[in-house]
């Protein structure tokens, strides 16, 4: 019987967390302010996908050589910041300021990669 429950079981959390790893980070102009986030945690998904996808830009960044190293490693530390800042928040439960707090300073960062990547590492040319 036991050799029975532990598969059954491990099947039910699997096809549990299926759904979640199956959403999309589209670019609908739902409720949160047109950031294309699937609704899971009260409104919110876990910054992961933001997170992620701001990781390959900045990974991009230096590949492409639009980066430097310090600047690629500036902008991870405070992208793992706002990461740590995120889990403080969602220890009590993320209200809807902690929500705007990270989005902005989501969005913040977002753009200081695109500046970074733009400005040609102080070249003139």
């Amino acid at each position: 019987m036991k050799k029975l429950l532990i598969p059954a079981l491990a099947l039910a959390v699997a096809s549990a967390a299926l759904p979640a790893a199956a959403q999309s980070y589209g670019h609908n102009n739902g409720p949160s302010r047109g950031h294309g986030y699937e609704q899971s945690y009260n409104g919110w998904n876990a910054i992961s996908q933001r997170k992620h996808n701001l990781d390959r830009r900045i990974d991009q960044g230096v590949r492409t050589r639009q980066l430097s190293h310090r600047e690629a490693s500036r902008l991870k530390d405070e992208l793992n910041s706002l990461v740590r800042l995120e889990r403080s928040y969602m220890r009590d439960g993320l209200n809807r300021r902690e929500r705007n707090e990270l989005d902005r300073r989501y969005d913040n960062l977002s753009a200081k990669v695109r500046y970074e990547r733009n400005d040609h590492n102080g070249r003139r040319y």
